[in-house]
């Protein structure tokens, strides 16, 4: 790894995380970037847990500090996604290279048009049945276990449509944001998929900028960041497909 592709990641895990803080879609810029910067489509995809890994348990562990800490009735939710994870980690690692970075550009797309139209939770509706609210949450963590990029745009609104309030639903989000990655990484570990020196150097850029994006949410800053993430995604989308 050269200094230039080091300070690539440095600086991609720092505006990452502060986009995750901010906005949400981080890894739609940090999977590129590892890939950008000479790590395969699938080892990229597994170095990126290790920063989603860290900073996923920082933010539990600022709920924790807090008083918003009930994870009440969670299990009806955490039981499919755990599942769905580990199908999803999985079946991620047995493709190529080549496939994965492709099908990670086209999936940029969707993900930055979730960025642009954020999800809005549901109050005061019915609550889904329970198969129903088992089916969408193995299917969240089939998705988070491939690719990770994005579930947590989704996640909020699908937990209040499975009939928890905001505070508790937060909460929850964080903790399936750290279960599916604590269940993903070891997968990517044990098939050769993470390159650790990328990884923890993304890893200091994504808690840097967790810290940096809370300081820095003022007025406007959110949509500011929003408008640099739908550039740049859409731009390393264009290099993953092939398009320049």
């Amino acid at each position: 790894m050269t200094w230039w592709e080091a300070i690539l990641l440095v600086v991609g895990g720092l505006a990452a995380g502060v986009i995750n803080t901010m906005a949400g879609g981080g890894s739609a810029l940090t999977v590129p970037l590892l890939v950008l910067a000479g790590v395969p489509g699938n080892q990229a995809n597994g170095s990126n847990r290790v920063g989603i890994l860290a900073a996923s348990a920082s933010a539990v562990l600022s709920f924790r500090s807090s008083k918003a800490t009930s994870l009440d009735g969670s299990s009806k939710v955490l039981l499919p996604t755990v599942i769905g994870s580990v199908i999803g980690s999985v079946a991620i690692s047995q493709i190529a290279d080549d496939t994965f970075e492709t099908v990670f550009g086209v999936l940029m797309i969707p993900i930055v048009i979730l960025t642009v139209v954020k999800p809005k939770p549901k109050l005061e509706v019915e609550p889904w049945p329970a198969w129903v609210t088992f089916a969408v949450f193995l299917g969240i963590g089939m998705y988070g276990g491939a690719f990770q990029a994005g579930v947590g745009l989704v996640l909020l609104t699908a937990l209040t449509r499975a009939g928890y309030d905001l505070v508790t639903a937060n909460n929850i989000k964080v903790f399936i944001n750290l279960v599916v990655t604590a269940i993903a990484l070891p997968v990517f570990i044990i098939n050769g998929d993470v390159v650790w020196g990328p990884a923890l150097i993304l890893a200091a850029g994504f808690l840097a900028g967790g810290w940096f994006g809370a300081k820095l949410a003022v007025k406007g800053g959110e949509q500011l960041v929003r408008i640099f993430m739908i550039v740049a995604a859409l731009y390393l989308a264009g290099s993953l497909i092939g398009v320049w």
